[in-house]
């Protein structure tokens, strides 16, 4: 997967120019944690791309890792990942966390990128 380059805290959370996707976003509704800290997973209502997601959060650090429970729309095959804070972005009040996969079973990804050619 692509690296992309850390963006500002002050990005608008949709910049054409600093939001540099490896595919379209799709919205769907996310189970997430923090790695460390564990406990329950929590819902949030995020985007998916090919290489990761995105969800409004409470400004994590760079490089928090989070672990993801999802369902692709229409589909019925949980998708299980781990994937890290890339950058935050903040649009008035809201906080978006920019997050890549960094463990995701192949079958998994590739079940995302069929998906998102659909």
């Amino acid at each position: 997967m692509a690296e992309r380059s850390e963006g500002s805290a002050a990005e608008p959370v949709h910049d054409a120019v600093s939001d540099r996707r490896d595919s379209a976003r799709v919205p769907l509704k996310l189970l997430v944690r923090e790695v460390a800290l564990g406990g329950s997973f929590e819902e949030r209502d995020g985007h998916l791309a090919l290489g990761g997601v995105d969800f409004a959060a409470l400004h994590p650090p760079v490089g928090t890792r989070f672990e993801l429970r999802f369902l692709l729309p229409g589909g019925r095959q949980e998708i299980r990942a781990v994937a890290e804070v890339l950058r935050i972005t903040r649009e008035g009040e809201r906080y978006g966390a920019h997050l890549r996969f960094v463990e995701i079973p192949i079958d998994a990804e590739l079940a995302i990128a069929r998906y998102l050619q659909a």
